[in-house]
């Protein structure tokens, strides 16, 4: 049905449509606009009722009763987040594609029990046709935070003029923004930030079905698709076989503090990061793992970047339950945040919210959470 309605809305500018029925209804023509620097198309009829005329906002009146229309009516479900079709995209993947807007996602981002709150965000608009989402979360100062909140996206826009492909744009801005990070400290009149670092996760997404993730460190993505959590990130930590090979064979080593977990070198709880330029030689490393994924937004509700401020407090599934009883991703946001502290997080707590097409599909009533949760901080350093 999805290709019908493509076909349908592919030559659709200037046609006319009539229904026969009990109830004579006059042609209107159908018109639509097309944004140039958005790429996206929007569509308004003019609807007579026997009430007299009206104005219709529905992107789609597909039998010209003037009932508006949702996704779900192509397959894709989505009541409450009004948006239109991305005309272009469609076309090319043979499915609507709704145009997913920076302005329903939900930032959130609280200080805890800490002094200070060295965890960083970002949302915006790179290109006409790629949205980026980061978190980043500093240890040892906010300074290798601040440094990739205000860098990263522009790395990435350079590379961009001269690369395609999404995961090796990131791998590349990952390693740039690590290198200038250096230079930056050594050109510093003192010593502040020399033993700064950060995690970094960042999420492309172009033409609101491409989505790339590139990590380092201990923050995290996931996808919601049917209801379930689907992690795009797995943790840089010493427990990870590959990870600890790494650091050993560089000359670090791994000791356990007090509560537990393993640190390279007795001071640092991951084995990937931004800055941390004295373990650098052991193996610490600023090369991002990627992953891509088609969205269907059929099935997809939203994508979360959280630090771990949260993910030591909720696993992805409690995670993905609370998010799917709120009514908006500002709230789901503001909830997810709060928990962790409810729950007992000490350390910062930041997550990023972005509705796809399937948002509010799965919500449910049910909420299965764990009595069995560690009330331990999540600190970084020994």
């Amino acid at each position: 049905m999805a290709a019908t309605c493509l076909a349908r809305l592919a030559r659709c500018s200037g046609s006319h449509v009539c229904r026969s029925g009990p109830v004579q209804m006059t042609s209107v023509p159908l018109s639509f606009q097309q944004d140039n620097h958005l790429q996206f198309t929007t569509f308004r009829r003019r609807l007579y009722t026997p009430s007299g005329q009206r104005q219709s906002n529905t992107r789609f009146d597909t039998d010209s009763s003037g009932r508006p229309t949702t996704w779900d009516s192509f397959g894709i479900w989505d009541n409450r987040i009004d948006e239109p079709i991305l005309l272009p995209p469609s076309i090319r993947y043979g499915k609507p594609i709704p145009k997913v807007s920076l302005s329903k996602a939900g930032c959130a981002s609280l200080i805890g029990q800490r002094k200070d709150n060295e965890d960083r965000f970002q949302v915006s608009q790179i290109t006409d046709n790629i949205l980026y989402f980061a978190v980043f979360d500093g240890h040892g100062g906010p300074e290798a935070a601040d440094f990739c909140e205000k860098y990263m996206e522009k790395f990435i826009k350079d590379i961009l003029a001269e690369e395609s492909n999404l995961e090796l744009v990131l791998t590349k801005a990952f390693l740039e923004v690590d290198q200038a990070f250096a230079r930056h400290l050594r050109c510093s009149p003192n010593d502040a930030g020399m033993n700064a670092g950060t995690t970094a996760t960042v999420a492309l997404l172009r033409d609101s079905i491409e989505l790339v993730v590139g990590s380092v460190g201990d923050s995290c993505a996931m996808l919601c698709r049917k209801g379930k959590a689907l992690k795009l990130t797995v943790n840089h930590t010493p427990e990870r076989k590959d990870e600890k090979d790494r650091i050993k064979r560089s000359g670090g080593f791994i000791t356990w503090n007090s509560l537990g977990q393993p640190n390279v070198n007795g001071r640092l709880a991951m084995t990937r990061s931004i800055g941390d330029f004295d373990l650098k030689k052991t193996g610490v490393i600023a090369e991002p793992e990627t992953k891509r994924v088609l969205l269907h937004h059929v099935h997809d509700s939203f994508l979360t970047l959280t630090t771990d401020g949260i993910n030591f407090s909720m696993n992805s599934q409690e995670i993905c339950n609370v998010i799917n009883q709120c009514h908006d991703p500002k709230e789901a946001a503001q909830r997810i945040s709060d928990q962790a502290l409810h729950y007992g997080s000490e350390d910062n707590s930041t997550i990023i919210v972005v509705p796809f097409g399937a948002w509010g599909k799965h919500k449910s009533s049910d909420t299965s959470f764990s009595f069995s949760r560690s009330f331990v901080s999540s600190g970084r350093w020994a």
